[in-house]
């Protein structure tokens, strides 16, 4: 019997191999958004691991939407071709399926890299810039109030969230996440932490879910039918009077009824006081509840990092996929060993074949990887 973890998975007309997918990890490598030889290499590295679909970077639509100066882009002509650059170098070697994560900021923008510190750079700075948020409300105490967008900014912001989208159809991208955790822009206009408004999109639920929302519709009438658009979102803010689960079940709710086949449920982001019970799958419940609750395909992640903790979660019904990024970045060949623990057979380069121990020798398939 297949292990769950490596039985297909079909998000609309995308069909992936396995259930692991590579959760999108900022490198904050870039060069004025453009994608450099960094991203060959780790990219490479993800795309050879047998893993069903490989996501980008958290990919910024403007310049503004960053998260530091140094993150992706495919908002300019020079995004495009770079992005081009590089996706070909690894399609010619390992051809799994790629999905974009589409993103904005918002207040968390113009920020230091993370080993750097992380913290806001000010306006001024040759690094930084003015952020933008649906209010004018900072993110940690210090910081420059963001400015708060008015309606022709969300037009601005909605166009370039499609502009991208329509990047990323153009370099053969089969699928779209949109961003919408971890307290960037489109989570900033879900949770009452961040939305201050008392126009149409803020106080309600229904008011806060309305811009990513709108943001979800255009996207997803750019790229075209078949290919999977959805969201991550965080399911919690782990803040009291926060966003919470029975708000992300109502989102996801809303993104089913507007076409998402699935959602990606992880946790927190938008605020410094945040108070997260950390712990092996800690996420897992609330992808759960999201997948009883609303039907759809659920992306679990978050501390998931052995084999057979993973299949668990999908054979008990938690979810029904699983979402890597740390546990990746550690180890690049996680579904060799996963695959050769349950018992199930993964894709690899014909190249590194002859690594595989000899009582696992049935452990990869033919694959097309490599043969250029």
């Amino acid at each position: 019997m297949t292990a769950r973890l490596f039985e297909p998975l079909t998000l609309d007309a995308l069909t992936l191999e396995n259930r692991i997918l590579i959760a999108p990890m900022c490198q904050y490598s870039a060069r004025d958004g453009q994608a450099t030889d960094w991203h060959t290499m780790h990219l490479g590295q993800m795309a050879m691991s047998g893993a069903g679909l490989l996501t980008l970077e958290a990919t910024a639509v403007s310049p503004e939407a960053r998260i530091t100066a140094w993150d992706l882009g495919l908002y300019d002509d020079g995004c495009e071709r770079a992005l081009a650059r590089v996706l070909a170098a690894v399609r010619d070697y390992a051809p799994v399926p790629v999905c974009i994560q589409i993103a904005h900021a918002g207040r968390k923008a113009s920020s230091e890299a993370p080993w750097r510190g992380g913290q806001q750079i000010a306006p001024d700075h040759p690094y930084g810039w003015r952020t933008e948020a649906p209010s004018p409300v900072p993110h940690g105490e210090g910081e420059v109030p963001p400015h708060a967008m008015d309606a022709a900014d969300m037009k601005r912001v909605r166009d370039a969230f499609v502009a991208t989208a329509k990047r990323a159809v153009r370099l053969g991208i089969e699928a779209v996440e949109l961003h919408g955790a971890h307290g960037y822009l489109l989570h900033q206009f879900l949770s009452p932490i961040a939305n201050k408004r008392t126009d149409a999109y803020g106080g309600s639920l229904e008011n806060r879910m309305r811009f990513p929302l709108e943001v979800y519709d255009a996207v997803r009438q750019v790229v075209p039918a078949g290919a999977p658009v959805w969201l991550r979102v965080s399911a919690t803010d782990w803040v009291e009077d926060g966003w919470d689960v029975a708000d992300t079940v109502e989102l996801g709710r809303a993104l089913k009824a507007a076409g998402s086949p699935a959602l990606h449920v992880s946790t927190g982001g938008v605020s410094p006081k945040q108070a997260i019970t950390l712990g092996p799958g800690y996420q897992v419940p609330y992808a759960e509840r999201v997948k009883a609750e609303t039907g759809l395909t659920t992306i679990a992640v978050g501390l998931i990092t052995e084999a057979a903790q993973a299949e668990g979660i999908l054979a008990e019904g938690r979810a029904d996929a699983i979402s890597l990024a740390r546990a990746m970045l550690y180890n690049p060949r996680w579904p060799w060993h996963a695959a050769a623990e349950l018992g199930a057979q993964v894709r690899a380069p014909k190249q590194y074949w002859r690594s595989q121990p000899h009582q696992f020798k049935t452990l990869f398939k033919d694959t097309a990887f490599g043969q250029r």
